[in-house]
């Protein structure tokens, strides 16, 4: 007969609830309240625990290899989901890695917070050399949309809030949040401490334009012979995809994407102008920009990029970025979604298309250059060009339409800019705005972790270069990228020489024939040698269907290479060559 006993322990359903919460706890809950589920990062003093504890309570939590990787990750997941993208990082070190990621998402107003440890206040303050001892947040406030510490368990939550609402609200960006290692270990009443956290309500509420802004902007627009819409990465983040197609489509206005609102409306669709770019951007007359900034990428709205004087309608949520380069005809000011429904509203019923003959000299050019570039894109050279090996991922892409394409470069960034076709929005990601190098492995990483869609992160070698060791992340997370190294053998080529005669190589040349794929393979994904455009296609399908982490080194002719790419005017040595 058994033994019974005469207070048997409480089953898990009868155990008491905790009388007390310590910092760590009040951090993950807060987080999870406010649907927070995956925190990208990388452990060590004094935030291990807290990842080990965030996994254990159902966050997901992807560790990298280095901080700025996952800084890029937590950006990147902000642009696809309109939730700030969460980056976890050990103090000093840890944090400046980390701090170059905030200030490019923050210049790409993209949502991320950066939550890292810190030293003690007391002991920063009188500077008396403390375990990675640095004013994190001084440093932190000139490069992010705003920061904050919390130095007391019962503000946790108040921190976390106003971190959310900053990083989404009006103009996106990056945010930083300080919290000193001791708040961990804080504990308060358990029912106070639940009290104290704080869902965030409505952190990013429309901003509806004025009535009389509206009717400025389409009283020009009526008026315009010649008129261009300029769709900018913000109108991608703004995911108001039906608006922006209606407004596109019953104006019939011609429009050109900027790379990250690629997919908006489908490269292929009729009314893209994107391969009689230069034409439009001279002869238009008025254009309107929909979420873009007339900064570098556009040449700053003058200068012999845009041609002829023109008027400028500009939608963006920000007031101040209003006449920041050239004067704003008609500023409307609100959420882009907002804006483009009060557009398509005071449009009425009946709209004159534009005069046939601006879209029939828009046809007459994309034919012309789109003719021109097929010829080039069917020719199978060997070694491989940056052209042959594009057409091979451009039909990868036209067949599997829900990849995501990452890439990065010189070359390879602005080939794969009018080459590869996007059909849906936000599945291009790239360097954006700074033009940063370092983002392909960290945006990867999160576009496969936050869809679930195969990635093809196009990559230039050099680019590679950056963030390369993170091929142990997506093979540790067994995530479906497809990476491919445009390997010439250098910066922008292999085949500049030491001027001095030297026995170093120049600064540009890297080892010859290297094999990006074996790195690949020693973490135990698939590794690809490709020569021709025959394996580079063999391998990016086999690569597509299996979702298993590759690599493919394609080896492209050394010479093939520009210097700078495509903005040579503004390295000077360059530009003077030329």
């Amino acid at each position: 007969m058994s033994a019974v006993l005469a207070n048997p322990p409480a089953t898990s359903h009868e155990q008491e609830e905790p009388t007390t919460i310590d910092g760590f706890h009040l951090v993950i809950d807060a987080l999870k309240l406010n649907g927070i589920d995956t925190i990208f990062g990388l452990p060590g003093i004094p935030i291990t625990d807290l990842t080990r504890m965030a996994q254990a309570e159902g966050i997901r939590v992807i560790s990298f290899r280095h901080e700025q990787h996952a800084g890029n990750a937590a950006a990147a997941a902000g642009f696809l989901t309109q939730k700030p993208g969460i980056c976890l990082t050990v103090s000093a070190p840890g944090f400046l890695n980390g701090l170059t990621a905030l200030a490019n998402a923050t210049t790409n107003c993209f949502p991320m917070i950066l939550i890292s440890g810190s030293s003690e206040r007391e002991i920063v303050d009188l500077q008396q050399g403390d375990y990675e001892e640095m004013d994190q947040l001084a440093i932190a406030k000139p490069l992010c949309k705003a920061a904050y510490r919390v130095l007391h368990a019962q503000d946790i939550g108040v921190g976390i809030a106003r971190a959310i609402r900053a990083a989404v609200s009006g103009r996106p960006g990056g945010v930083y949040l300080d919290l000193p290692a001791k708040l961990f270990a804080q504990t308060m009443e358990a029912a106070a401490g639940k009290k104290s956290l704080i869902r965030v309500v409505d952190p990013a509420p429309r901003q509806i334009p004025a009535t009389d802004a509206v009717r400025r902007a389409l009283d020009l627009l009526k008026t315009a012979k010649k008129p261009l819409i300029l769709l900018g990465k913000g109108a991608a983040y703004a995911q108001a995809d039906a608006d922006i197609r209606a407004l596109v489509e019953r104006t019939g206005i011609p429009y050109l994407p900027m790379s990250m609102a690629k997919g908006l409306l489908p490269d292929t669709h009729a009314q893209s102008a994107a391969a009689a770019r230069s034409y439009v951007l001279q002869e238009a007359d008025v254009v309107m920009l929909i979420g873009a900034r007339l900064n570098w990428l556009l040449s700053h709205g003058k200068g012999k990029t845009w041609g002829g004087p023109k008027q400028f309608i500009q939608i963006d949520i920000a007031p101040t970025e209003i006449d920041s380069n050239v004067a704003i005809a008609a500023p409307v000011i609100g959420d882009i979604g907002s804006c483009v429904s009060a557009l398509l509203t005071g449009m009425g019923s009946a709209w004159a298309k534009p005069p046939a003959e601006w879209t029939a000299a828009i046809d007459e050019r994309k034919d012309k250059n789109l003719s021109k570039m097929a010829v080039t894109l069917a020719a199978r050279p060997s070694p491989m060009n940056f052209q042959s090996a594009l057409s091979v991922i451009r039909d990868a892409v036209k067949a599997r339409p829900d990849a995501i394409v990452v890439n990065e470069g010189a070359n390879t960034l602005d080939f794969a800019r009018s080459i590869v076709d996007m059909y849906e929005p936000r599945k291009r990601l790239d360097v954006g705005t700074w033009g940063i190098m370092g983002i392909g492995m960290g945006f990867a990483v999160a576009a496969a972790v936050v869809t679930g869609k195969p990635v093809i992160a196009i990559e230039g070698d050099s680019a590679f270069g950056f963030s390369g060791m993170e091929v142990e992340t997506i093979c540790r997370y067994n995530l479906p990228v497809c990476i491919v190294v445009f390997n010439n053998n250098g910066v922008y080529r292999g085949t500049d020489v030491n001027a001095s005669g030297g026995a170093d190589v120049a600064p540009t040349v890297f080892v010859k024939n290297a094999r990006y794929d074996k790195l690949m393979e020693a973490f135990g994904g698939v590794g690809v040698h490709a020569t021709t455009a025959d394996e580079l296609e063999r391998g990016l399908a086999e690569a597509i269907a299996s979702g298993r982490p590759t690599l493919i080194n394609a080896v492209i002719d050394e010479t093939a290479g520009t210097e700078s790419g495509r903005i040579t005017s503004l390295n000077p040595s360059a530009a003077k060559k030329k």
